[in-house]
Parts: structure tokens; sequence; C-alpha cells
């Protein structure tokens, strides 16, 4: 239909809408879609079936995809394109983990002014994950690709809005960029400037102390030089 909008979202857990009303799809019809929207180019329909039902042998699997694509014809006819050969999403469809994975890397390439780069869209697709309480192999690993991606733009992110003013979104960004990973040094220290730029010592110390317990708690080292001169400034 002319003027549909498809969109599929991965970032938080899986969600399919057709022009924002949400179609719900059984597992093994999220995982087709889920695996077409990662891989982001046509799939032979053998292979495809292979990933999707492992070990169910090759003409159960392929029964199975069989199955979910005719189910995905009867919610969302304007999903998928799927042939006799190939199989894979429309180019039209809104995807989330792709429009977010898209501003990351620009922002990351060339770093602008904040208030030109960061929308409220890409604070919040930054802040989640990539199906995160899937355990299949492709999900992994395309997770931990978005991972580090949205890892290294949350600092970027961070040291932008701290550059421009914007301290308490900047001290936000910094403790989602923590809690992702708590063991990244990088994040505390945008987490740190943000705190002493906005002139608050004893915030900055705090965090400073935190990461520095968890580093030795776990790692059985000390913060490095980069971040305990930032601290050694202030007392100068």
């Amino acid at each position: 239909m002319a003027g549909t909008e498809v969109s599929v979202a991965l970032l938080g857990g899986f969600a399919l809408s057709v022009d924002h009303r949400t179609v719900p799809l059984v597992h093994s019809a999220q995982r087709l879609v889920a695996f077409l929207t990662l891989i982001n180019r046509p799939v032979r329909r053998e292979p495809l079936a292979e990933v999707l039902w492992p070990g169910c042998g090759q003409r159960r699997a392929a029964a199975n995809l069989r199955s979910s694509l005719w189910r995905m014809r009867q919610s969302c006819a304007e999903l998928l394109d799927a042939g006799e050969r190939l199989v894979v999403l429309r180019p039209d469809v809104v995807v989330d983990v792709w429009r977010a994975a898209g501003e990351a890397r620009r922002m990351l390439a060339d770093p602008a002014p904040a208030d030109d780069t960061i929308t409220g869209h890409l604070r919040d697709d930054l802040s989640a994950d990539v199906l995160p309480d899937w355990s299949d192999e492709w999900v992994l690993a395309e997770r931990e690709r978005y991972r580090q991606l949205r890892l290294h733009a949350l600092d970027m992110m961070c040291e932008l809005l701290t550059r421009s003013g914007r301290y308490g979104e900047a001290i936000d960004i910094g403790l989602v960029a923590v809690r992702a990973e708590p063991l990244r040094e990088s994040a505390h220290r945008a987490l740190v400037r943000a705190h002493l730029a906005e002139g608050n010592v004893a915030e900055a110390i705090r965090q400073y102390n935190r990461c520095r317990r968890v580093l030795h708690d776990e790692l059985g080292i000390e913060p490095s030089p980069r971040l305990r001169e930032l601290l050694v400034a202030i007392r100068r």
C-alpha cells in the first residue's frame, strides 16, 4: 500500500509496526525478520533456513522457513521480498539499529556541535542493546558490534554536550556509558570532565573513586595517567 511505513525495532527488544501500529509475530517469525535485518542483504533460502532452524534437517528447516514466510505475508506483506531463491528485507523498511548506527558513525567521523548532532532518538537508541534477551550466535555477534559502536558514540556525545555547556545531559549520557561498561575508563573520564566543567569537583572526585575501585576490584589495576591528571590539575 502506497505511503505505508513499516518499522522494525531491535534495540531493547523486538517490535514490528505498520503505520505506528504494533504487529504481533510469533517468535519464529521474529527471528526471521531479525536475522534479515541484521545481515541487511539478500540471503538464499537454504542457508537462511539452516541458520534459523539448526539441527532440524534440511527438509524440516525449509518447511519451517516456508511457514514463517507465509505468516509474514499474512501479517505484513510490505516487509519482505521472498523469491524462489532469495529473501531480503525491503529497502524502505525503517530500522532503528540502522538509523542509530548511521548517526553514530557520522558523529564519530565528523564531530559537530551538540545542537546539530544529538537528537532524542539518538540518545535513546544509544542507551539500548540489540535484542538483549536473545542468545542466538548471530545475534551475539551483531550485538557486540553495535555495542562497541554505541560505547564510542556515548563517549563522544558526553564530550560534545560538555563542550556545549549542556552539563546535565552530558552527565546523564556519561552515566549511561558507565552503566553499559563499568570497566571502560574512557566513559569514566568523559563523566569526570563533565562534572569538572560544571564546577562540581566533589562529584568528579567521587566518580574517579568509583572508577578506581571497579578497576582495582575487577582487574587489579589503577586508573591511567590520563584520568589521574584530570584530578591532579585541580589540586595544584
